[in-house]
């Protein structure tokens, strides 16, 4: 299982959600099957729909709206 908080530890040099969406969309590449989000990430850049957008980054949809 891979945790969003998991992400942010061990990424310090993620500075904006759009980083933060390359970030998680390499990890999925990478073989975890299931994404938990347990916070809330604190850059000036998230957007309302955050969740959806991270959702939509780990199974791959390109065209979330923004």
């Amino acid at each position: 299982m891979l945790y969003l908080s998991e992400i942010l530890i061990q990424n310090h040099d993620i500075e904006t959600f759009e980083d933060l969406l390359g970030v998680v969309t390499q990890r999925a590449q990478g073989g975890e099957i299931f994404f938990r989000i347990d916070v809330k990430p604190q850059f000036a850049d998230t957007p309302p729909n955050w969740e959806d957008r991270l959702e939509g980054a780990f199974v791959g949809v390109n065209s979330v709206t923004r």
